[in-house]
């Protein structure tokens, strides 16, 4: 089942998980891709979500969610068979956090790769992340997905145990821009018998290895670094005050698309994106309410 309409096309589609994350104090919206739609929207950048709930309580919630924030949902399927994704957060030790992603859920049962189609233009940002590979359903949807004209962007976002190293080269081969963290970096130029010890020699190698114009390396409170073709931007951060770092990468890589999509400098890119990052890491949650000014005086404070 499938909401269908007219007219429907965004610059943005982000392909992926949809899920509550249970947590000691209860349970938030969330999945990278979602996270990435929402604050697309909000930096007013229309974003179109692909994913698949449930046919329950949980689902539904999702569903009024997207209706409240003016996500396009006519891509969101519905699945009769298998429960809307949770990911469990377990406290171990009194303060270290663990997550438990609950296998198999309904995002990892998206299909209808023809009808998708339709909506993906050679200008359109398409969004994917690896998670949404675990299971061969919504992978081979994905992999119909990328052989479209779009502007593929990748968020690594590793999360073992479904992590495959020959799995991980097929996506990267199909990226144009690849987001990292430098954690995310080391592992994967390992992976792939790269043995850098510097950054932009683990650039070049992952580069050159998998044709990848544009990547991405997020460095938390020290800024994040930008690699294009030939030449590389390096932006510090700033220490902010944190309540959480939930989705705080994935509302960088929204503000990171929302700028290169306006044709923005690859300095004035990196800042906004930082600041977003930052911005986000101050609130609660990976999709917290807030007004676009307020990001904007944060982005003045920062730089």
């Amino acid at each position: 089942m499938m909401n269908l309409h007219t007219n429907t096309l965004t610059p943005a589609i982000c392909y992926g998980e949809i899920l509550w994350d249970v947590l000691p104090d209860g349970p938030q919206p969330g999945g990278a891709l979602l996270n990435v739609s929402y604050h697309l929207n909000k930096l007013g950048m229309p974003a179109s979500l692909v994913s698949k709930i449930g046919n329950d309580p949980d689902g539904q919630k999702l569903e009024n969610l997207l209706d409240n924030w003016g996500i396009k949902k006519h891509l969101l399927q519905t699945d009769t068979e298998h429960p809307t994704s949770q990911v469990i957060a377990k406290m171990n030790n009194g303060n270290e956090v663990s997550y438990e992603i609950i296998f198999p859920v309904a995002w990892d049962f998206i299909n209808d790769s023809e009808h998708i189609k339709t909506q993906i233009r050679p200008s359109t940002y398409f969004v994917f992340g690896s998670l949404a590979s675990r299971n061969n359903v919504s992978r081979n949807t994905l992999f119909e997905l990328l052989e479209s004209d779009a502007i593929k962007v990748f968020d690594i976002n590793l999360r073992p145990p479904f992590i495959s190293r020959d799995l991980l080269a097929d996506l990267l081969h199909k990226a144009n821009i690849v987001k990292f963290n430098q954690a995310e970096l080391e592992m994967v130029q390992g992976l792939f018998r790269g043995s850098f010890w510097k950054e932009s020699e683990q650039i070049k190698f992952i580069q050159d290895h998998f044709n990848i114009p544009e990547i991405i390396v997020t460095k938390g409170e020290f800024g994040a670094s930008y690699y294009k073709e030939e030449k590389a931007y390096h932006i510090a951060g700033r220490e902010v005050k944190v309540s959480d770092t939930i989705g705080s990468g994935d509302s960088f890589l929204a503000a990171f698309i929302a700028n290169h999509y306006r044709g923005e400098s690859p300095e004035i890119l990196l800042k906004n994106a930082i600041a977003m990052g930052g911005f986000i890491a101050t609130k609660k949650g990976g999709c917290p309410d807030y007004k676009i000014k307020e990001y904007q005086d944060f982005i003045n404070k920062m730089f």
